[in-house]
């Protein structure tokens, strides 16, 4: 028997697990808690921090309850809709409740139900974030009711388009880890939910400053770490493309904060923590789908036109076309997703010397790359948005969308969950 056990000790992983390989189900296990870290306690503090102090549980509750309803959405209907086999636009219902999804069943060589989780996380924070376009206005019902028909009308159909063997990737649209299924959705969803809902009562008339930095910059950071796993465990494999993945998305964020930054001073005078942390947010969502495909140099332009473009599109969000985006998610995500979905589509070519990245498909250029991009953004940004519309009418009917104008005033801490952020 001791001689058994030593030759079974002996023999590949793989005699027990058909083609389970041990380091990227390693690699996939970290990246998926890391991805959830994002939310939880990630976007959740830096969301609060941003809010005004009588907002602030309201803000940690819509996140604790969206990773919640999407989770068990993600159950029983989203991972089926956006992976099982299907057609060029929605997967079929054959994965309902995980159907087949066992402890020995693959996605190529980890399990499935971490690569099932793993797409959880990423279904998590998307409506998570589309939360600060409504943010300190809308009903916790309506919250709920819209995040889980958005992750089911949009979220999932336009997942399986890119990831789950839809008509994008068949294109051969270059999104490594979510350009346009995460940023530019959410920062969509998170617009149109914006010019719905109307501004804030006061919005340009009253200062609306962040309550608190220390947690703007603590939830922040926690992104910047989450994000390594968010690119790096795109790869679904521990090796050179995850490293690669991980060591631009860290250039591109840290360029385009600092540009941000620098901007923000020569601008206005004065260099600001939020300028400089947003400024890495929006390095981070730009070099998201090109993370997979570019080199460091290139890595470095993406994120130094991060910097400059997003910082604009703020301003001209808020105070030119006047829409109460109240955490900034378009100019940040949704500009930053449309920006890094077409960079890819350059910085990926193998003929830019120094800024090469990994190389195009065969038969494929620089502008042939392009107009597949041009058409994945402009298929995702539309049906986002009509789409979003339309759900947010139909919560509008069944369960109204605004706070009343009193509650509003006093807060949503104490008018939708009886409780307040802090007690002093």
């Amino acid at each position: 028997m001791k001689r058994l056990l030593i030759v079974l000790a002996l023999l590949p992983m793989g005699v027990f697990a058909e083609n389970l390989d041990s380091a990227n189900t390693s690699w996939i296990l970290t990246s998926t808690a890391l991805v959830l870290f994002m939310t939880l306690p990630g976007l959740a503090l830096f969301y609060g921090g941003l809010v005004r102090s009588k907002n602030i549980l309201s803000i940690l509750m819509q996140c604790f309850a969206i990773a919640g309803i999407v989770s068990v959405l993600w159950l029983v209907a989203g991972y089926s809709i956006a992976f099982a086999e299907g057609n060029a636009y929605f997967g079929s219902l054959s994965k309902f409740m995980l159907s087949g999804v066992l402890e020995g069943s693959l996605s190529g060589d980890i399990p499935e139900s971490l690569f099932a989780l793993f797409q959880m996380t990423f279904a998590i924070i998307t409506p998570a974030l589309i939360i600060g376009g409504f943010a300190e206005r809308m009903k916790f019902s309506a919250v709920l009711l819209f995040s889980a028909i958005w992750l089911i009308v949009v979220y999932a159909p336009v997942t399986h388009w890119v990831w789950g063997g839809g008509w994008l990737q068949e294109m051969g649209l270059l999104d490594f880890a979510g350009g346009t299924v995460v940023h530019i959705t959410a920062g969509v969803g998170a617009l149109v939910a914006a010019i719905v809902l109307g501004p804030r009562k006061g919005f340009l008339k009253t200062p609306m400053p962040p309550h608190n930095m220390t947690m703007v910059v603590t939830g922040a950071g926690m992104l910047w770490v989450g994000w390594f796993g968010f690119n790096g465990g795109s790869a679904l494999a521990a090796n050179g493309d995850a490293a690669m993945a991980m060591l631009v998305t860290h250039i591109s964020a840290a360029t385009a904060a600092m540009t941000w930054m620098i901007y923000e001073w020569v601008k206005f005078g004065k260099p600001t923590a939020l300028g400089t942390v947003t400024g890495m947010v929006a390095g981070l969502g730009t070099i998201t789908p090109a993370s997979g495909f570019v080199g460091p140099a290139g890595a470095l332009v993406i994120g130094f036109i991060a910097g400059i473009v997003c910082f604009n599109a703020v301003i001209i969000i808020k105070q030119k076309w006047k829409i109460d985006d109240s955490l900034d998610v378009f100019p940040v995500h949704g500009v930053g997703g449309i920006l890094g979905t077409m960079m890819a589509g350059v910085f990926a070519s193998s003929e830019l010397g120094l800024f090469s990245g990994q190389g195009l498909a065969e038969g494929m250029t620089i502008s042939s790359q392009l107009s597949v991009q041009f058409i994945g953004v402009v298929a995702t940004f539309s049906y986002t948005a009509v789409a979003t519309y339309i759900i947010l009418k139909v919560v509008g009917m069944i369960t109204g969308l605004r706070v009343s104008a009193e509650e509003e005033q006093q807060g949503l801490d104490i008018t939708s969950h009886e409780e307040v952020g802090y007690n002093l």
